[in-house]
Protein backbone atom coordinates (compact mmCIF):
# COMPACT_ATOMS: atom_id res chain seq x y z
CA UNK A 1 0.00 0.00 0.00
CA UNK A 2 1.30 3.46 -0.91
CA UNK A 3 -0.05 6.77 0.37
CA UNK A 4 0.08 9.97 -1.66
CA UNK A 5 -0.77 13.57 -0.92
CA UNK A 6 -2.32 15.53 -3.79
CA UNK A 7 -2.33 19.32 -3.97
CA UNK A 8 -4.13 21.06 -6.86
CA UNK A 9 -4.10 24.85 -6.78
CA UNK A 10 -5.85 27.04 -9.37
CA UNK A 11 -5.85 30.85 -9.39
CA UNK A 12 -7.96 32.99 -11.73
CA UNK A 13 -7.02 36.67 -12.06
CA UNK A 14 -9.55 38.90 -13.82
CA UNK A 15 -8.85 42.16 -15.63
CA UNK A 16 -12.07 43.66 -14.24
CA UNK A 17 -14.21 42.65 -11.24
CA UNK A 18 -16.42 39.60 -11.66
CA UNK A 19 -19.91 40.50 -10.49
CA UNK A 20 -20.90 36.89 -9.80
CA UNK A 21 -19.92 33.42 -10.88
CA UNK A 22 -20.89 29.78 -10.56
CA UNK A 23 -18.51 26.84 -10.78
CA UNK A 24 -18.72 23.05 -10.90
CA UNK A 25 -15.71 21.24 -9.44
CA UNK A 26 -14.46 17.70 -9.98
CA UNK A 27 -11.39 17.84 -7.74
CA UNK A 28 -12.01 15.13 -5.14
CA UNK A 29 -10.52 11.69 -5.89
CA UNK A 30 -13.01 8.81 -5.94
CA UNK A 31 -12.58 5.36 -4.40
CA UNK A 32 -11.71 2.58 -6.84
CA UNK A 33 -10.67 -1.06 -6.64
CA UNK A 34 -7.05 -0.01 -6.15
CA UNK A 35 -7.52 3.39 -4.49
CA UNK A 36 -9.04 4.52 -1.21
CA UNK A 37 -9.49 8.16 -0.21
CA UNK A 38 -8.28 9.09 3.26
CA UNK A 39 -9.51 12.68 3.16
CA UNK A 40 -10.09 15.60 0.82
CA UNK A 41 -10.60 19.30 1.51
CA UNK A 42 -11.36 22.05 -1.02
CA UNK A 43 -10.74 25.65 0.05
CA UNK A 44 -12.09 28.55 -1.99
CA UNK A 45 -11.06 32.21 -1.70
CA UNK A 46 -13.12 34.37 -1.58
CA UNK A 47 -15.59 32.32 0.40
CA UNK A 48 -18.53 31.24 -1.78
CA UNK A 49 -22.00 32.47 -0.95
CA UNK A 50 -23.29 28.96 -1.49
CA UNK A 51 -21.70 25.56 -2.04
CA UNK A 52 -23.32 22.16 -2.49
CA UNK A 53 -21.60 18.79 -2.69
CA UNK A 54 -23.19 15.80 -4.44
CA UNK A 55 -22.50 12.71 -6.54
CA UNK A 56 -22.91 13.24 -10.27
CA UNK A 57 -24.51 10.83 -12.76
CA UNK A 58 -21.33 8.73 -12.90
CA UNK A 59 -20.80 8.50 -9.15
CA UNK A 60 -18.06 11.14 -9.01
CA UNK A 61 -17.86 13.54 -6.11
CA UNK A 62 -18.76 16.98 -7.47
CA UNK A 63 -19.18 20.38 -5.82
CA UNK A 64 -21.15 23.40 -7.02
CA UNK A 65 -20.13 26.91 -5.93
CA UNK A 66 -21.81 30.28 -6.24
CA UNK A 67 -19.92 33.54 -5.61
CA UNK A 68 -22.24 36.54 -5.52
CA UNK A 69 -19.86 39.30 -4.37
CA UNK A 70 -17.53 41.16 -6.77
CA UNK A 71 -14.02 39.71 -6.96
CA UNK A 72 -10.91 40.07 -9.12
CA UNK A 73 -9.20 36.82 -8.10
CA UNK A 74 -10.45 33.33 -7.35
CA UNK A 75 -8.27 30.69 -5.73
CA UNK A 76 -9.34 27.06 -5.44
CA UNK A 77 -7.08 24.71 -3.49
CA UNK A 78 -7.87 20.99 -3.30
CA UNK A 79 -5.78 18.85 -0.95
CA UNK A 80 -6.28 15.10 -0.71
CA UNK A 81 -4.67 11.97 0.64
CA UNK A 82 -5.15 8.65 -1.11
CA UNK A 83 -3.85 5.13 -0.53
CA UNK A 84 -3.15 2.90 -3.52
CA UNK A 85 -2.69 -0.84 -3.68
CA UNK A 86 -0.43 -2.49 -6.26
CA UNK A 87 -2.86 -4.90 -7.92
CA UNK A 88 -1.66 -7.47 -10.47
CA UNK A 89 -2.27 -6.50 -14.07
CA UNK A 90 -4.97 -8.54 -15.81
CA UNK A 91 -3.87 -11.08 -18.41
CA UNK A 92 -4.91 -9.69 -21.80
CA UNK A 93 -5.34 -13.21 -23.19
CA UNK A 94 -7.91 -13.91 -20.48
CA UNK A 95 -10.35 -11.30 -21.73
CA UNK A 96 -13.26 -12.10 -24.05
CA UNK A 97 -12.96 -11.86 -27.83
CA UNK A 98 -13.84 -8.31 -28.77
CA UNK A 99 -16.72 -9.39 -31.02
CA UNK A 100 -18.26 -11.27 -28.08
CA UNK A 101 -18.15 -8.11 -25.99
CA UNK A 102 -19.93 -6.17 -28.72
CA UNK A 103 -22.61 -8.86 -29.14
CA UNK A 104 -23.16 -9.12 -25.40
CA UNK A 105 -23.96 -5.43 -25.11
CA UNK A 106 -26.62 -5.66 -27.79
CA UNK A 107 -28.80 -7.21 -25.06
CA UNK A 108 -27.15 -6.12 -21.80
CA UNK A 109 -28.31 -8.37 -18.97
CA UNK A 110 -26.87 -7.13 -15.68
CA UNK A 111 -26.12 -3.80 -14.05
CA UNK A 112 -22.46 -3.72 -15.12
CA UNK A 113 -23.37 -4.39 -18.74
CA UNK A 114 -26.12 -1.78 -18.75
CA UNK A 115 -23.72 0.77 -17.28
CA UNK A 116 -21.18 -0.09 -19.99
CA UNK A 117 -23.80 0.64 -22.66
CA UNK A 118 -23.81 4.29 -21.49
CA UNK A 119 -20.26 4.60 -22.89
CA UNK A 120 -20.97 3.15 -26.34
CA UNK A 121 -22.24 6.31 -28.02
CA UNK A 122 -20.95 9.66 -29.21
CA UNK A 123 -20.67 12.34 -26.54
CA UNK A 124 -20.31 16.12 -26.88
CA UNK A 125 -16.49 16.13 -27.17
CA UNK A 126 -16.16 12.71 -28.82
CA UNK A 127 -18.44 13.08 -31.82
CA UNK A 128 -16.18 12.32 -34.80
CA UNK A 129 -17.32 12.84 -38.36
CA UNK A 130 -14.29 10.94 -39.58
CA UNK A 131 -14.69 7.14 -39.66
CA UNK A 132 -12.10 5.94 -37.16
CA UNK A 133 -13.06 2.28 -37.41
CA UNK A 134 -10.32 1.45 -39.94
CA UNK A 135 -7.65 2.81 -37.60
CA UNK A 136 -9.19 0.93 -34.66
CA UNK A 137 -9.61 -2.39 -36.49
CA UNK A 138 -5.87 -2.62 -37.13
CA UNK A 139 -5.67 -3.50 -33.42
CA UNK A 140 -8.71 -5.79 -33.43
CA UNK A 141 -8.37 -8.63 -35.94
CA UNK A 142 -11.07 -11.32 -35.71
CA UNK A 143 -11.15 -13.17 -32.40
CA UNK A 144 -8.56 -11.04 -30.62
CA UNK A 145 -9.11 -10.71 -26.85
CA UNK A 146 -10.56 -7.26 -26.17
CA UNK A 147 -7.89 -6.22 -23.66
CA UNK A 148 -5.08 -7.31 -25.99
CA UNK A 149 -6.62 -5.18 -28.72
CA UNK A 150 -7.06 -2.19 -26.40
CA UNK A 151 -3.43 -2.39 -25.28
CA UNK A 152 -2.28 -2.55 -28.89
CA UNK A 153 -4.45 0.47 -29.73
CA UNK A 154 -2.96 2.38 -26.79
CA UNK A 155 0.56 1.64 -28.01
CA UNK A 156 -0.23 2.73 -31.55
CA UNK A 157 -1.72 6.03 -30.38
CA UNK A 158 1.40 6.58 -28.26
CA UNK A 159 3.61 5.94 -31.29
CA UNK A 160 1.54 7.75 -33.92
CA UNK A 161 0.53 10.90 -32.01
CA UNK A 162 2.91 13.60 -30.79
CA UNK A 163 2.47 15.00 -27.28
CA UNK A 164 2.26 18.76 -27.89
CA UNK A 165 0.77 21.36 -25.54
CA UNK A 166 0.62 24.09 -28.21
CA UNK A 167 -1.70 22.70 -30.89
CA UNK A 168 -5.02 22.05 -29.09
CA UNK A 169 -7.23 23.42 -26.35
CA UNK A 170 -10.14 22.08 -24.30
CA UNK A 171 -12.56 22.53 -27.20
CA UNK A 172 -10.51 20.90 -29.98
CA UNK A 173 -12.64 18.24 -31.71
CA UNK A 174 -11.35 14.69 -31.89
CA UNK A 175 -11.39 14.85 -35.71
CA UNK A 176 -8.82 17.64 -35.60
CA UNK A 177 -6.60 15.72 -33.18
CA UNK A 178 -6.78 12.65 -35.41
CA UNK A 179 -5.90 14.72 -38.48
CA UNK A 180 -2.84 16.45 -37.01
CA UNK A 181 -1.74 13.42 -34.94
CA UNK A 182 -0.88 15.64 -31.97
CA UNK A 183 -2.32 16.92 -28.70
CA UNK A 184 -2.20 16.59 -24.94
CA UNK A 185 -3.30 13.73 -22.68
CA UNK A 186 -6.95 14.77 -22.93
CA UNK A 187 -6.78 14.59 -26.73
CA UNK A 188 -5.05 11.21 -26.83
CA UNK A 189 -7.66 9.83 -24.45
CA UNK A 190 -10.43 11.14 -26.70
CA UNK A 191 -8.84 9.42 -29.71
CA UNK A 192 -8.74 6.10 -27.88
CA UNK A 193 -12.37 6.49 -26.81
CA UNK A 194 -13.50 7.43 -30.32
CA UNK A 195 -11.71 4.43 -31.84
CA UNK A 196 -13.25 1.92 -29.45
CA UNK A 197 -16.73 3.35 -29.83
CA UNK A 198 -16.32 3.31 -33.63
CA UNK A 199 -16.18 -0.49 -33.56
CA UNK A 200 -18.96 -0.91 -31.00
CA UNK A 201 -16.91 -1.16 -27.81
CA UNK A 202 -17.55 1.00 -24.73
CA UNK A 203 -14.88 3.42 -23.56
CA UNK A 204 -14.84 6.10 -20.89
CA UNK A 205 -12.69 9.11 -20.06
CA UNK A 206 -10.75 9.13 -16.79
CA UNK A 207 -9.33 12.26 -15.15
CA UNK A 208 -6.66 12.21 -12.50
CA UNK A 209 -3.06 12.93 -11.61
CA UNK A 210 0.40 11.40 -11.93
CA UNK A 211 3.05 11.03 -9.26
CA UNK A 212 5.18 14.17 -9.65
CA UNK A 213 8.55 12.57 -8.95
CA UNK A 214 8.93 8.88 -9.85
CA UNK A 215 10.72 6.34 -7.63
CA UNK A 216 14.51 6.14 -8.10
CA UNK A 217 15.44 4.54 -11.38
CA UNK A 218 11.97 4.96 -12.92
CA UNK A 219 11.27 7.36 -15.81
CA UNK A 220 9.24 10.49 -15.18
CA UNK A 221 5.87 10.14 -16.91
CA UNK A 222 4.56 12.81 -19.27
CA UNK A 223 1.74 14.83 -17.73
CA UNK A 224 2.97 15.18 -14.16
CA UNK A 225 2.60 18.63 -12.53
CA UNK A 226 -0.83 19.04 -14.15
CA UNK A 227 -4.13 17.25 -14.33
CA UNK A 228 -3.78 14.08 -16.34
CA UNK A 229 -6.21 11.96 -18.34
CA UNK A 230 -6.45 8.51 -19.86
CA UNK A 231 -9.21 6.20 -21.08
CA UNK A 232 -10.71 2.92 -19.90
CA UNK A 233 -12.03 -0.01 -21.92
CA UNK A 234 -14.66 -2.50 -20.75
CA UNK A 235 -12.89 -5.87 -20.81
CA UNK A 236 -14.90 -8.79 -19.40
CA UNK A 237 -14.31 -10.67 -17.18
CA UNK A 238 -12.01 -8.00 -15.68
CA UNK A 239 -14.45 -5.10 -15.98
CA UNK A 240 -13.04 -1.66 -16.75
CA UNK A 241 -9.30 -1.50 -17.44
CA UNK A 242 -7.45 1.84 -17.57
CA UNK A 243 -5.04 2.64 -20.42
CA UNK A 244 -2.75 5.68 -20.60
CA UNK A 245 -1.79 6.36 -24.25
CA UNK A 246 0.30 9.41 -23.33
CA UNK A 247 2.76 7.15 -21.54
CA UNK A 248 1.85 3.74 -23.07
CA UNK A 249 1.18 2.13 -19.69
CA UNK A 250 -1.65 0.48 -17.82
CA UNK A 251 -2.15 2.90 -14.90
CA UNK A 252 -1.15 1.54 -11.53
CA UNK A 253 0.32 3.09 -8.42
CA UNK A 254 1.25 6.68 -9.16
CA UNK A 255 -1.88 7.27 -11.23
CA UNK A 256 -4.48 8.90 -8.95
CA UNK A 257 -8.05 8.64 -10.24
CA UNK A 258 -10.33 11.63 -9.69
CA UNK A 259 -13.41 11.06 -11.87
CA UNK A 260 -14.72 9.39 -15.01
CA UNK A 261 -17.34 10.17 -17.60
CA UNK A 262 -18.08 10.11 -21.32
CA UNK A 263 -15.43 12.72 -22.15
CA UNK A 264 -13.52 15.67 -20.66
CA UNK A 265 -16.65 17.82 -20.49
CA UNK A 266 -18.26 15.54 -17.93
CA UNK A 267 -15.35 15.74 -15.48
CA UNK A 268 -13.42 18.96 -16.14
CA UNK A 269 -11.64 19.93 -12.90
CA UNK A 270 -13.31 23.37 -12.88
CA UNK A 271 -16.18 24.53 -15.08
CA UNK A 272 -17.82 27.90 -14.63
CA UNK A 273 -20.06 30.72 -15.75
CA UNK A 274 -18.76 34.21 -15.03
CA UNK A 275 -20.52 37.58 -15.23
CA UNK A 276 -17.94 40.32 -15.86
CA UNK A 277 -14.20 39.95 -15.51
CA UNK A 278 -13.34 40.31 -19.23
CA UNK A 279 -9.89 38.84 -19.92
CA UNK A 280 -8.28 36.67 -17.28
CA UNK A 281 -5.22 34.56 -16.58
CA UNK A 282 -5.10 31.12 -14.99
CA UNK A 283 -2.33 29.59 -12.90
CA UNK A 284 -2.48 25.86 -12.18
CA UNK A 285 -0.05 23.90 -10.02
CA UNK A 286 -0.33 20.20 -9.17
CA UNK A 287 1.84 18.15 -6.86
CA UNK A 288 1.48 14.44 -6.09
CA UNK A 289 3.97 13.00 -3.64
CA UNK A 290 4.30 10.76 -0.60
CA UNK A 291 3.28 12.67 2.56
CA UNK A 292 6.08 14.69 4.11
Amino acid sequence: MTEYSVRHRTIYRYLQPVAQSQHLLHLAPRPTARQSVVDCAVRVTPEPTRRVERLDAFGNRAEWLALEDPHTTLEILAESRVVEAALPAPDPAGSWPWEAVRRRLEAALDVAEREAVDFLFDSPLVRPSTDLSAYALASFPPGRPVLAGAIDLMGRIHADFRYDTTVTDATTPVDRVFAIRAGVCQDLAHVGIACLRAIGLPARYVSGYLLTSPPPGMPRLVGADASHAWFAAWCPPFGWVDLDPTNDVLPGTGHVTVAWGRDYGDVAPINGVVVGGRDHTIEVAVDVAPPA
